[in-house]
């Protein structure tokens, strides 16, 4: 009983350092999205305001709420074939997902499709895990579920 009462105890110890890890630091996730994404990607809400990145960047697609999103379904926007299928496959974006696909793009969706042909339009790579953590929870403060605690805090 001890052993597995010790067990638990370090199973639930490492999963909130894994998570606490992984959890990103949203300031330097901003400074990394100002010199790496806001070339392709900004993001602007439904009233048009521009949250992050430049106001007329079309190269990738708003970000937007994409932390929880279907992937390749932002509205106007011309996602490849083989994003459009992975989000018709079920990938919603997570932290869990979109970290290897900040890394390696096209592999990511290789692996996910089971398609070496899969290609990806997102040619840049984020250099490092850390890095692509801190974008991630950069952008999860634009999740639909963060708006909505926004709100609810101000009413």
């Amino acid at each position: 009983m001890k052993t597995l009462k010790t067990t638990a105890l370090s199973a639930v110890a490492f999963s909130f350092v894994a998570f606490a890890a992984q959890a990103g630091d949203p300031a330097a996730g901003e400074s990394a999205f100002t010199s790496q994404c806001q070339n392709c990607h900004n993001v602007v809400n439904d009233d048009g305001d521009v949250l992050a990145g430049r106001a007329n960047v079309r190269t990738g697609p708003n970000l937007y709420g994409v932390i929880g999103r279907q992937a390749g379904t932002v509205d106007g926007f011309r996602y490849g074939g083989s994003l459009v299928e992975a989000g018709e496959e079920g990938l919603v974006w997570d932290a869990d997902n979109m970290v290897p696909y900040l890394l390696n793009p096209q592999d990511y969706l290789r692996e996910v499709l089971d398609d070496r042909r899969a290609r990806s339009q997102m040619s840049f790579r984020v250099r490092d895990e850390g890095t692509a953590n801190d974008i991630i929870a950069f952008l999860a403060d634009f999740s639909s579920e963060a708006e909505e605690e926004e709100h609810a805090a101000a009413d």
